[in-house]
């Protein structure tokens, strides 16, 4: 490969003291029996695609009212974003209903939202109480707060107990810094999510490391066979199909990391900041679950995010370490309603739950319920509110504007892919320390390199290949982002997140490099 030259500014490092290697849920569920793959021809009137919360409840539920599903998992239950979760259950998701009750039709999008999530706490309960599933199910109030703005969380209160919600503000905390003000909503909800997930999936049909490779005429391909259903839901995060439906473009993906703390005081109820720098806490069991540093997917280039979380945790809670450390991805729609209903008015046979907007494990109950009810035939009092096809739906003032920044996100990253990379000398790619990714040239063409604890360099393509965005390296992570559409690679070309499909080309450079 021909000369390279290191562009410095590209040059990133990793994060030094802080090695993420999953969630306190993970560690701390018993593996699960894996389920065998698909192999041969399987007929079912739902498939469901997707093993995580959602798809699992959708399922759960179908069943539960009589409907014969399946579900078609490409990794194994669990394995996404429901196991990187904070886990709280609660109709509290910032400061939506102030919003909400902005726009011309507000009064009824607000009251549907509201009931939507209420109902779902109220289903969560049922749902554990009546099985008697053991997932450290335990209800207390849950709480906004802001060092900054507290007219905003009086508007919020006002908006919120407008529909009926347990909301009232004060200035009374648990927590180890004075606030400006807080929000409390009583009576929601916490748990472990891996625990409530492989409770109600042992009474499913599943087939895991089964991905669906094609989806035609009511016959779903896999790897290893094909299934033959009459509904189709998907529940995979981010809808992998661009047409019909076209979610690439009313989507975004963003991230957020959390640390457990061991021995971390039980604060009594759970908070999360509004303040653009605000932190997120919740007790769990022996530990405080503490999270923020949230950003764009594919938007990350300095790193230190699990850094500035530590210096946070070491200040406001000295002397409880830093067990487990992780980082979750969360699909946000342009008006923050989660898109639950049918896939596209071309497919009425079709239907989707994606865009939870950071709420994943109410969303994933509120979109379930509907979905059930849709398949069924039933009435369901918030389905306008949640349908992707809801009229002027993108139109809203707040749909509007963050559509244009999606847009034009886009723009820029095409943009960058059309300029070419420096190249750097022989010798100063050498140079590369181990743990950091550049971006540069070579023979022409322009690659993702980075340098393992080995020694290594591993070079990847950086074309995205959802829909052709240039990638860009998280630190953090050791990934390939993509700030387009959210979709991951790891270093050595594996796909971590969809929209995409498939990996990157990758290979290991001579020594010489």
């Amino acid at each position: 490969m021909g000369g390279i030259k290191i562009n410095a500014e590209q040059i990133q490092t990793g994060p030094k003291t802080i090695n993420p290697q999953g969630s306190l849920w993970q560690a701390k569920t018993n593996p699960a029996p894996l389920r065998p793959a698909l192999q041969g021809r399987e007929k079912t009137r739902t498939a469901v695609i997707g093993g995580g919360m959602a798809g699992i409840l959708t399922a759960w539920l179908l069943k539960e009212a009589g409907e014969e599903a399946l579900v078609l998992e490409a990794a194994e239950i669990g394995s996404g974003q429901t196991g990187r979760t904070t886990a709280k259950i609660t109709s509290q998701h910032g400061l939506i209903y102030g919003r909400l009750l902005e726009n011309k039709d507000g009064g009824g999008l607000a009251a549907a939202y509201a009931a939507a999530n209420q109902t779902a706490l109220a289903e969560y309960r049922r749902i554990i109480e009546g099985r008697g599933i053991q997932c450290g199910f335990r209800q207390l109030p849950a709480y906004l707060y802001t060092r900054e703005n507290p007219e905003a969380l009086q508007a919020e209160e006002k908006a919120a107990r407008s529909l009926g919600l347990p909301a009232a503000f004060t200035l009374d905390t648990s927590l180890p810094f004075p606030v400006m003000g807080a929000l409390r909503f009583d009576e929601q909800a916490l748990f472990q999510p891996l625990d409530f997930l492989r409770a109600l999936s042992k009474e499913l049909r599943i087939y895991e490391h089964t991905p669906v490779i094609k989806l035609e005429d009511g016959q779903l391909t896999t790897p290893g066979g094909l299934v033959e259903a009459k509904q189709v839901v998907f529940a995979t995060h981010y809808p992998f199909l661009n047409r019909p439906g076209y979610y690439f473009t009313r989507l975004h993906q963003e991230r957020s990391y959390v640390l457990a703390l061991k021995n971390g005081p039980d604060l009594g109820v759970m908070y999360y900041g509004v303040d653009a720098d605000g932190y997120s806490f919740r007790p769990a069991g022996d530990y405080l679950l503490f999270g923020g540093e949230n950003h764009r997917t594919g938007e990350n280039r300095e790193g230190g995010r699990y850094e500035g979380l530590a210096r946070a945790a070491s200040q406001l809670f000295p002397g409880c370490p830093v067990d487990y450390a992780w980082s979750a991805q969360d699909c946000m729609t342009p008006d923050g309603i989660p898109y639950a209903g049918r896939y596209s008015e071309d497919r009425p046979e079709w239907y989707v739950a994606s865009g939870f907007n950071k709420w994943g494990m109410t969303g994933s109950m509120a979109a379930a319920l509907l979905l059930r009810d849709l398949i069924l035939g039933r009435e369901n009092p918030w389905a306008a509110a949640f349908s992707p096809q809801a009229p002027g739906r993108l139109l809203r003032p707040q749909a509007a504007e963050n559509l244009l920044s999606d847009g034009l996100k886009a723009v820029e990253s095409f943009g960058r892919r059309l300029l070419p990379a420096q190249a750097a000398e022989p010798a100063e790619l050498r140079a590369l320390p181990q743990g950091q990714g550049i971006i540069s040239q070579i023979q022409g063409e322009k690659l993702g390199l980075y340098r393992d604890e080995a020694g290594r360099l591993h070079a990847v393509g950086l074309t995205c290949p959802h829909l052709g965005c240039q990638l860009t390296f998280n630190p953090d992570e050791k990934s390939w982002d993509c700030p387009c559409h959210g979709s991951r690679f790891t270093y050595t070309g594996q796909l971590i997140d969809n929209p995409a499909q498939e990996g990157l080309h990758h290979e290991i450079l001579p020594r010489r490099q």
